[in-house]
């Protein structure tokens, strides 16, 4: 039976590579990569000679019917990504819809993915939390933050370094500036900051040291005790009169 193995990879240490995704990629008939040179250097390192094709969020839509044809054709096909686990934020989801839509068995290595220690470092709640992976740029994106204002859920956000200071301000405006926020970049390389603190910290920190690498945001949830504890007093004070 043919399969379709979603391979993570690593977002920025190469020692996070598997000795399982290694053997999967070597004796694999196809990788399908996110970008060719950059999956390239992996498989270099790695001495893995598979065969790879483009499969991108610009053209998984042609290439899919493909794909499917030579997973019923009897090939084993491994997906990849740039960095992390296919699918989260990335090519992935239409694929792997498509396999499961034609009976083709797909399996998902465990391995790499930024959220995960973020969420760890951060120090918030992990018991409960939500991954929102990128807020619309424009549209809608207002219509989100009023949401997300009231989830009491931890948020996992993920935000381009470019447009972190942006986003921070947008943090105080609807989460309050002393929303506990902690901002992850350059996880797993050498030069990893968790920068931990109330969402105005954070951006004063940001708007004097501009910010690189790949970011991943960890909110904490909206507070709800306080407002449980004044609508106790509320009710005590109406059985009173």
């Amino acid at each position: 039976m043919s399969k379709l193995y979603i391979v993570p990879t690593p977002i920025g240490n190469l020692e996070d590579m598997t000795f399982r995704a290694i053997r999967i990629l070597k004796e694999a008939d196809l990788i399908l990569a996110e970008d060719t040179r950059t999956s390239g250097k992996l498989l270099k390192h790695f001495e893995i000679s598979t065969h790879m094709h483009s499969h991108h969020m610009h053209n998984e839509h042609k290439t899919i019917e493909n794909v499917i044809t030579r997973l019923k054709a009897g090939e084993d096909i491994a997906l990849i990504s740039d960095a992390g686990t296919p699918a989260i934020s990335d090519p992935g989801f239409l694929l792997t819809r498509a396999c499961v839509e034609n009976g083709i068995a797909v399996e998902c290595l465990p391995g790499a993915t930024a959220f995960v220690p973020a969420l760890v470092n951060s120090g918030l709640p992990n018991d409960k939390f939500v991954f929102e992976g990128f807020l619309p740029e424009k549209k809608g994106r207002q219509t989100r933050y009023l949401e997300l204002a009231e989830e009491t859920r931890t948020m996992i956000i993920y935000v381009s370094p470019h447009k972190l200071v942006k986003t921070l301000v947008e943090f105080v405006t609807y989460f309050g500036e002393d929303r506990q926020i902690c901002v992850s970049r350059e996880l797993s390389k050498m030069h990893e900051e968790n920068r931990r603190g109330t969402a105005k910290e954070v951006l004063d920190h940001f708007e004097k040291t501009a910010p690189r690498g790949e970011i991943v945001v960890v909110v904490a949830g909206k507070t709800i005790v306080k407002e449980a504890k004044k609508n106790k007093f509320s009710k005590d004070e109406e059985k009173e009169e």
